[in-house]
């Protein structure tokens, strides 16, 4: 979906025009993906504007940095507040917000350390990644022919730049082949997850997701729905999924900060269930889509406020 502007972006400390926040074509993480990022949603609330847990995701931001060894010219707190002014400077009720912090321009080397790091802040309005009709009607996946990271390979548990292209060929590879996302199995032929969400798999009543082991980011919505299912009393599982009990499954749904609570449809053109949002998704997507547009009480303190 096309990117629709704001006016302002934060680039190491200042506000500058969007169109003025540039960098260096021999910067280091164009050629080598030396960066670290987060994906962010404010939602409008009756109370305001309020940002989705974005402790967490700031923590987040800043373990892919320490993982990647990669300095942070600001604090925690300056990003936080940064964040939020971001947010306030344009004018937004409800947005996605991407921090970035990369190597920019000095040596050329695949050595990054000698490249400064930069940190820039945008947010824009960005509506449901996967399609609005998906929240309700499901997507169609594919499994597919490319593998998430070996253990010893890349960092799976940071949100670094480079480890995207994994997910670039899993995506292209799906729509290609006519589906919405792609599942990826680990190295050991386990389920992982999608090109940019965890997935869940629901069966007989119990939900199921790989743990971190396999080769999966820890999402923040991923936590958000095991804290959600766990306090509606469901059991839920973090273990090892063979990829036939994806064909199974009584329900699967995808979680992340861009594709929030997705149903999965089918996968690789078998279909889920009855083929669209299961009871046990659809009361997981209440709770969520309730607390966050300001419906349903903050009983967890997921919700900031700017």
């Amino acid at each position: 979906m096309p990117m629709k502007e704001s006016q302002w972006i934060w680039f190491d400390g200042e506000f500058v025009p969007w169109g003025e926040a540039k960098v260096h074509v021999l910067a280091h993480a164009l050629h080598y993906g030396s960066s670290v990022f987060e994906g962010i949603r404010a939602y409008e609330t009756s109370q305001g504007t309020a940002i989705f847990r974005l402790e967490p995701h700031v923590t987040r931001l800043f373990n892919s940095a320490k993982i990647a060894r990669m300095p942070v010219p600001f604090t925690p707190e300056q990003v936080t507040e940064a964040i939020a002014e971001t947010v306030r400077r344009n004018n937004l009720r409800a947005c996605y917000i991407r921090p970035l912090i990369f190597r920019g321009y000095e040596v050329l080397g695949v050595d990054p350390r000698r490249c400064p790091v930069h940190t820039v802040i945008a947010a824009f309005e960005w509506g449901t990644y996967l399609g609005s009709e998906a929240l309700e009607q499901g997507v169609d996946v594919g499994v597919s022919s490319w593998r998430r990271m070996a253990p010893d390979t890349f960092p799976a548990m940071a949100k670094i730049g480079g480890d995207y292209v994994n997910s670039q060929f899993m995506v292209m590879e799906a729509r290609d082949r006519g589906f919405v996302e792609a599942i990826a199995l680990d190295v050991y032929g386990y389920v992982s997850e999608g090109s940019g969400e965890n997935v869940f798999v629901v069966q007989n009543g119990i939900i199921y997701t790989p743990p971190l082991g396999a080769s999966i980011l820890g999402g923040i919505t991923r936590d958000s729905a095991i804290t959600i299912a766990r306090d509606l009393g469901y059991e839920v599982r973090e273990q090892l999924i063979p990829r036939e009990m994806l064909y199974i499954a009584d329900e699967m749904f995808f979680t992340g900060t861009a594709a929030e609570i997705t149903p999965i449809r089918s996968v690789d053109g078998q279909i889920i269930g009855k083929g669209c949002r299961g009871p046990v998704t659809a009361r997981i997507q209440e709770q969520f889509f309730g607390i966050t547009q300001g419906k349903l009480p903050d009983r967890y303190g997921w919700l900031y406020y700017v």
